[in-house]
């Protein structure tokens, strides 16, 4: 067996076809080389319990614990019966409890004294933490199942005990297990790493790295094992990027750099403010990028209302003065139309070129949505395709066939994250000059802060411009939490508070987490920890029945209104006009406002159910308000309970108004999984110990050791071992999938 395919060799014809199905389906394991990746969560040293009083609700665990007591209780006249066992861990306790058929077993082996390990999902009854059903493997030397001691022997014969991410259908020792069955290929393995790299660092060879991760005799042994396979991980992902970013810098592109006495001059002396530092200092590095013969590939992020729009705008006009045209994706067509609505009204007479009373320097803004009537889509691919429109901004109708560019310079993708690489890639290659395929000009935004090691290992083929410096004039916002259930007068002062708002010449947003008329939809807006802290169980509050409730209660006499998703475009588009010229009291509204959308006279916003929402989206929310010259009040709704997590967290957003401190709170509270987003499957399998949130020192070290590997060699042809990993780990779709938010 050579040494590539023994990792390749599937699982099924080393552990059996039943076990191979089970790690395939639930834990997306497939290969040798995925189970010797499959890394324990954490050890547990024999004789020592695990503390159980900490144990998260509605998740699987693995704990090792010891008997208490256990009692055969009977019920429905005798015919039932159920099994009761308390364990501890010398503090805490935890219930367990099995039915029928299920109790003999157990009664016999769960004897009060015992120690094992137990599996199962942690719930909550009669005010009790307590595992139901669990599967279990006794620890101690007298075991009475002969095929359970011959399962453990292998597994657990050193002090530390491995516990792996293991899930209902397969618990961590038959996983475990299954590794012994596998660990010998770890002697196969491809390093990754160049030897003068791993000698230069001290680090252990991969494969003893790989059986002390698995088999460790003492902490030592797991601290070397992470380290090593820490930088495997990151210096692998960091050469796919630097790789990445090389290629890009081979690309032809035409320079679109800042032409005097243009379009560009023409906006700034019509600007009536001051451009911030952080707004000149970001501009430049981007007419720098655009100066070149390769195309920019720039990410901007910045604080919610610092400016990225005229940011952007001024490099749009910039490609325009050099000859090219510029398209600003956006993800909804309610941004869409927001963004051009601002856009034409910022430029004014430039945004009318060739039409009557416009400006001679100027140049057509035009709009492409799915919605739009067919005269007027006619008309606006008309004028890119003769190159009559400088600027167009639209939604994914930008990406369709049949659009065509006179000459596209610019592609500027505002909310990256929710847009996939294809669709991204689909807009560039639209770009033609002189009958030659060119490259545009990429600049990526995002108004979500992205911690730096994140940018790095997510957005790692772009460079980075932060805009963390809000614009003059804008003012601070104040939040605050309302415990709607604990104290409901909090929640009528609420409503008192943006009548008066409204009273004052102000206006106001409700938002809610769902619609209304579909229950379903509630479940995709609803985080896991959210539903195990609900008592009730009730369903999240939705638009459609709190704007009834607000126009007939608290907020009677005011001009409230509905904006969702499922409306027809060209009706959200009347609401937004009309609630922009203060022709609306009260917005009520679901997340579709949550980027974008600029109205500096709304000055409140109430959002129901807060707890609902994540951190980073609470942030994105509150952005809407403050916008303008009167100060502004967010104020966070929930029924959840004072000491829970979800209040916590919704304290933390209350407390703050650093993006970038949120957005760490953020990812702690979703943990690393989910970090890269799942659409990222080569990136999310290949980080198994490696911590974006915790090991900046490793990223930054791995990325500057990966561009200098690439630099000298991109091809990576002296490098065939890490060319090998790099193909296994991210085959050609996977590696595309490197710049997708």
């Amino acid at each position: 067996m050579d040494r590539v395919s023994a990792f390749d060799e599937p699982l099924k014809k080393l552990l059996g076809g039943a076990t191979a199905k089970v790690m395939a389906e639930h834990l997306d394991l497939h290969t040798v080389g995925d189970l010797l990746h499959h890394y324990p969560r954490r050890y547990e040293e024999r004789g020592r319990l695990t503390a159980l009083t900490d144990l998260p609700l509605e998740e699987h665990v693995t704990v090792v614990a010891q008997v208490a007591d256990a009692r055969v209780m009977m019920f429905n006249g005798g015919r039932g019966k159920r099994l009761e066992v308390t364990l501890t861990d010398g503090h805490g306790r935890l219930q367990l409890v099995f039915f029928g058929h299920g109790v003999h077993k157990p009664h016999k082996e769960l004897l009060p004294g015992r120690r094992a390990m137990f599996a199962g999902k942690v719930s909550v009854f009669n005010r009790k933490m307590q595992l139901a059903h669990p599967t279990y493997q006794l620890l101690d030397a007298e075991l009475t199942d002969e095929a359970g001691a011959t399962e453990a022997v292998d597994a657990f014969a050193g002090k530390l005990l491995p516990i792996y991410p293991a899930c209902k259908q397969l618990d961590s020792w038959r996983i475990a297990k299954a590794v012994d069955a596998v660990l010998p290929s770890a002697q196969e393995a491809v390093d990754p790493l160049p030897p003068a790299l791993r000698e230069g660092r001290g680090f252990t060879a991969l494969p003893e790295a790989l059986l002390k991760i698995h088999r460790p005799h003492t902490k030592a042994d797991v601290a070397v094992a992470r380290d090593r396979l820490k930088w495997d991980e990151a210096f692998v992902l960091q050469v796919a990027l630097a790789r990445r970013r090389y290629a890009d810098t081979q690309l032809p592109a035409v320079a679109r750099g800042p032409v005097p006495g243009g379009l560009l001059d023409a906006f700034d002396a019509t600007l009536p403010f001051t451009l911030t530092d952080g707004q000149l200092k970001v501009s430049k590095e981007i007419f720098d990028d655009l100066a070149t013969e390769h195309p920019m590939h720039r990410l901007l992020q910045g604080e919610v209302g610092s400016g990225k729009t005229m940011v952007a705008l001024r490099a749009m006009l910039t490609t325009v003065d050099a000859g090219g045209q510029a398209a600003m994706l956006a993800p909804t067509e309610v941004l869409a139309q927001q963004h051009h609505r601002s856009i034409t009204e910022m430029m004014g007479e430039l945004a009318e070129g060739g039409m009557l009373g416009g400006s001679e320097r100027g140049t057509k803004v035009v709009l492409l949505t799915g919605s739009m009537g067919m005269p007027a889509r006619r008309q606006a691919l008309l004028d890119l395709v003769t190159g009559e429109a400088g600027i167009v901004i639209g939604t994914h109708a930008l990406i369709e066939d049949k659009v065509r560019f006179h000459e596209l310079g610019l592609v500027v993708v505002d909310e990256q994250h929710r847009f996939g690489v294809e669709q991204r890639d689909a807009l560039r290659s639209k770009a033609h000059s002189q009958g030659e395929k060119r490259s545009p000009h990429l600049l990526v935004m995002t108004a979500t802060p992205i911690p730096r090691t994140v940018a790095m290992t997510v957005f790692g083929d772009l460079e980075t411009s932060v805009l963390d410096q809000l614009p003059a004039g804008r003012s601070p916002i104040a939040s605050h939490v309302v415990p709607a259930k604990d104290k409901p007068h909090f929640l009528s002062r609420a409503w008192e508070r943006v009548r008066e708002e409204v009273e004052n010449g102000h206006q106001a947003y409700v938002v809610c987490p769902r619609i209304g008329d579909d229950e379903d939809e509630a479940a995709g807006k609803k985080g896991k920890k959210a539903a195990a802290e609900e008592a009730d169980k009730r369903p999240p509050l939705a638009v459609l029945e709190i704007a009834d409730q607000l126009a007939k209660g608290p907020l009677t006499g005011l001009r409230v209104e509905v904006l969702h998703g499922r409306m027809h475009p060209d009706e959200k588009d009347d609401v937004m006009r009309r609630f922009a010229a203060g022709q609306v009291d009260v917005l009520v509204a679901t997340t579709v406002i949550e980027v974008g959308v600029n109205v500096p006279n709304a000055t409140a916003m109430v959002i129901m159910d807060a707890d609902r929402f994540g951190v980073s989206q609470l942030h994105q929310l509150r952005g809407r308000v403050g916008r303008g010259s009167a100060p502004g009040l967010c104020l966070l709704v929930s029924e959840a309970h004072e000491a829970s997590p979800a209040r916590a967290r919704l304290s933390a957003v209350a407390s703050t108004l650093d993006g970038f401190e949120l957005s760490r709170i953020d990812l702690e509270e979703r943990r690393e999984g989910d970090v890269l987003g799942q659409a990222q499957s080569g990136v999310r399998s290949s980080l198994r110990v490696l911590s974006v949130i915790d090991d900046e020192e490793v990223i930054t070290a791995a990325r500057a050791e990966a561009v200098e590997v690439v630099a000298a060699d991109p091809e990576l042809e002296h490098l065939p071992e890490l060319r090998l990993v790099l193909d296994a780990l991210l085959d050609k779709d996977r590696e595309e999938y490197l710049d997708k938010g």
